[in-house]
């Protein structure tokens, strides 16, 4: 996400460390290549104008902070600029006093409406609401298959009775039911359409003083960059949109609609798609997206997924392994394959500060889950109770059984062994007191000695990767 962008930010700071003060000069120079870079990244040239002159007003003379160095300063100001250019804080869901509350969703055809109709509910599900599907879509082959296949893998009511009955009318039926089966949320998913189409667009417009929808959403494709601005403000002007949801934002290297969709339409993005997964769709937070393109992470966004798939009482009885010293490899594998839920290897890495600079284009290869899940499951289970009976020839054996190596092998049990050492530590009674946060300091020196060195591509696993 945003790594075109992040590559020339990175580069715009680098030429102005060391400086003692920001001058015109340098400023000007910073500038033309931040304008550059928005450009290239297909941001609304009008966007493109304002942001560099704010910008330009807010750093130009400024004595640099005296904990701050000059490029420290300019980020600074990029990054509030940049967050108030997106909106600055999240905004949700305007839900209705009287449920159900009623989520039109609209946009051309291929942007990925009916799977984001799909997570949308998922994500309210999620949060204990009960949500109901209806699929207004009779004109695309196999559209009232794929919403009732959403649906079912969701887990949520739907309502799509197919060809025979008006998108119209199968919006005014979805909400009766709803009002019915006492829904908290209802989403309408409409058919793709082009906004030069006057009949279709006219449908929408009926389906809207009909249904009397709470939130009407533009879904939009990210990477179409400006025309995703373009078309989503043909719709508003019909529909009056309340927000827009953009999709495919793992695959958009350059962040053109991102940028520019709030400022040019002045409605807010809710949420942006993060993946193909009915899980993969993320509150849009404008402070934490600048930090991405900035290259400073989002620990926010990180802490948020993990506590998604960590339940409190999951956590507590992991302490309670590491601190009796009964860790085994089977709670490593399970542990592995809680952060797969997470999503990308690559995602992740690229949330946690300064990771997502050093990795570059570099990808993290998911792959590397396989042979760690290969290796340990080749164990017998007193083997993976009590690593260290395993010997040479339980090593062939295993190597064997799994297909890899006995390097491999031998790799996997060191750190294994390493890591619970070190889990052990966190969690032991060092740790906390008198000189705990000294000792918390080394742990973390050791634990960053062990990452890969100038990021991690292929081959290589965070913190479990190759030295």
């Amino acid at each position: 996400m945003f790594s075109q962008l992040q590559n020339s930010f990175q580069k715009v700071f680098k030429d102005l460390r060391g400086q003692g003060k920001i001058s015109e000069s340098n400023i000007q120079e910073a500038l033309r290549e931040v304008r550059v870079a928005l450009l290239d990244a297909d941001v609304n040239i009008k966007v493109v104008r304002q942001f560099i002159a704010q910008v330009k007003e807010k750093a130009m003379g400024q004595d640099v902070l005296q904990s701050l160095t000059p490029g420290q300063q300019f980020i600074k100001i990029v990054d509030e600029e940049l967050t108030a250019l997106m909106g600055q804080t999240h905004t949700k869901l305007h839900l209705s006093n009287t449920p159900p509350t009623v989520v039109m969703m609209c946009g051309l055809q291929g942007s990925g409406k009916t799977t984001t109709a799909g997570k949308l509910a998922a994500s309210y599900k999620k949060q204990g609401r009960k949500v109901m599907l209806a699929g207004a879509d009779i004109y695309r082959p196999a559209a009232v298959e794929q919403i009732r296949t959403v649906a079912e893998q969701v887990g949520v009511d739907v309502y799509a009775p197919g060809t025979h009955m008006s998108p119209v009318d199968i919006c005014n039926e979805a909400k009766r039911l709803a009002e019915g089966r006492q829904v908290d949320l209802l989403i309408l998913d409409t058919a793709g359409r082009l906004h030069i189409d006057d009949e279709l667009m006219q449908e929408l417009v009926q389906i809207k003083e009909s249904a009397t929808p709470d939130e009407i959403l533009f879904v939009a494709d990210a990477m179409t960059g400006q025309e995703a601005v373009n078309v989503a403000s043909s719709f508003d002007e019909r529909l009056s949109l309340s927000g827009v949801i953009l999709t495919k934002m793992d695959s958009d290297a350059r962040g053109g609609a991102a940028l520019s969709i709030r400022a040019v339409l002045g409605k807010p993005i809710k949420y942006i798609g993060s993946g193909e997964k009915l899980d993969a769709l993320e509150p849009f937070h404008p402070d934490r997206v600048a930090s991405r393109i900035l290259g400073m992470g989002d620990m926010l966004s990180l802490i948020e997924k993990a506590e998604g798939v960590y339940d409190e009482k999951s956590a507590k009885q992991l302490e309670q392994k590491i601190r009796s010293n009964e860790f085994t490899l089977d709670d490593f594998k399970d542990q592995l394959m809680q952060i797969k839920k997470m999503g990308s290897l690559g995602s992740l890495v690229k949330m946690i500060p300064g990771m997502g600079s050093k990795m570059g284009d570099m990808d993290v290869d998911d792959s590397q889950y396989k042979p760690v899940v290969a290796i340990i499951d080749s164990m017998t289970g007193k083997e993976r109770k009590k690593p260290e009976i395993i010997n040479a020839s339980r090593r062939r054996r295993i190597a064997k059984g799994s297909g890899r190596t006995v390097q491999e092998v031998n790799r996997l049990l060191k750190q294994f062994q390493d890591m619970r050492k070190m889990m052990k530590q966190f969690t032991g009674s060092g740790a906390k007191g008198k000189g705990g946060k000294k000792q918390q300091a080394a742990m973390m020196r050791q634990l960053q000695a062990r990452m890969p060195k100038g990021g991690m591509g292929k081959g290589q696993m965070p913190p479990f990767g190759r030295r």
